[in-house]
């Protein structure tokens, strides 16, 4: 990452308005790493081999990139890298939810999907290409509907396009987002909370079935089905996530944290950060050095 800073953005949308709408042609990537209040769209074409950073996530993007961030302080940006295109396009929506308030239209019936979108979106939600192609004509004419009402309608209706498509993934892990533990299932959340709150503990699959009232085989199988992971490889990711977040957010040494997030030894930590987010700790301080300022600035 070529930049230090991440820059908290204020952006150009008004006290009054709801959203913002940039569509641009640029032949390189030059905003540095930043965070800001709004809700953000981002949507990315003919920029294969850039580089996308949200929160501990890097990938390298292809021809289409469409990413939803819904937190204010997950830091994210798109950098040049191997993209050699010079007619890059790119979209990027910012709106603004008040997402905290239980009475905000958000919480009805008819736009739970959305609000359950946005709740996912507070990691980064990355779509796949049928969601894209779906919402890709909106998306071209967004920035030319003048009328503000027309211009929030199709915002609304190019999230809930998306909101009913399967296969959108979640970017950052939760602990370096800072969002608490999710699931559906009250064992699965109950575990999933102890272990938010005990990762720098030695964690065991037969207390933790225990505190659920199933067998260790049972419960492995019960978690992996419902989370995608086993146990074993979700505490790694947690323990990592906070270790990431340290990493970023302190100057504390790399055995120091180590040992504060759970881990045994020094070599095994630095194995499995590099196996999870393909470098060393070091290279990711490195890359995510910065100092936190507030600067007026054009969205990037």
């Amino acid at each position: 990452m070529s930049e230090s800073r991440v820059l908290h953005e204020i952006t150009p949308l008004g006290d009054h308005d709801f959203m913002y709408v940039a569509d641009r042609r640029k032949k390189e990537f030059n905003y540095p790493i930043h965070c800001h209040d709004l809700f953000e769209l981002n949507f990315v074409e003919n920029a294969a081999g850039c580089r996308r950073t949200v929160g501990d996530s890097n990938e390298v993007i292809g021809p289409f990139d469409l990413v939803l961030i819904t937190s204010p302080q997950l830091e994210h940006v798109w950098e040049q890298y191997e993209c050699t295109s010079s007619d890059i396009h790119e979209v990027t929506v910012q709106f603004s939810v008040d997402f905290n308030d239980e009475n905000s239209v958000y919480r009805t019936t008819a736009f739970k999907p959305i609000y359950d979108m946005f709740v996912r979106a507070q990691k980064g939600l990355v779509f796949p290409m049928p969601a894209i192609m779906r919402v890709y004509p909106m998306l071209m004419g967004l920035s030319s509907i003048k009328e503000g009402f027309y211009a929030a309608r199709e915002l609304l209706t190019i999230l809930y396009e998306l909101s009913k498509q399967d296969g959108a993934r979640e970017l950052s892990s939760s602990a370096f987002a800072k969002v608490g533990a999710q699931s559906d299932s009250r064992r699965v959340l109950k575990v999933k909370r102890f272990i938010g709150e005990h990762y720098r503990e030695d964690l065991r699959l037969p207390k933790l079935s225990q505190m659920v009232g199933m067998t260790d085989s049972a419960f492995s199988r019960f978690f992996k089905q419902r989370t995608g992971k086993n146990l074993g490889e979700y505490i790694i990711d947690v323990r990592l996530g906070h270790a990431s977040r340290l990493l970023v957010d302190t100057t504390r040494t790399v055995a120091e944290i180590c040992y504060d997030t759970g881990f045994n030894t020094v070599c095994n930590f630095n194995r499995l950060f590099r196996k999870r987010k393909g470098c060393s700790p070091t290279e990711f301080r490195d890359k995510y050095r910065k100092t936190k300022i507030i600067m007026g600035c054009s969205i990037n």
